[in-house]
């Protein structure tokens, strides 16, 4: 079945985050995402999630970095 609700697209979309989708569902995925106005800006929320949290950890990171002892940049 290649329509899709909203609803289902939306838990697609998560899906998709984790683990890869079978081609039916990215096919119904993509003709759905065609046709509507709203699923489009939640794909658009998530993508931006991911960011944000890409950059988190890579701060996360930076700041791991400079704390540990004997980095030059060692808090005094």
């Amino acid at each position: 079945m290649l329509k899709r609700t909203c609803r289902e697209v939306a838990a697609l979309l998560i899906a998709r985050e984790d683990r890869s989708i079978a081609i039916s569902d990215e096919v119904a995925l993509k003709l759905h995402m065609l046709a509507c106005d709203t699923c489009p800006k939640f794909e658009n929320q998530i993508l931006t999630m991911r960011a944000a949290m890409a950059r988190w950890r890579n701060y996360a990171n930076e700041d791991d970095d400079t704390l540990k002892p004997g980095s030059a940049e060692t808090p005094e």
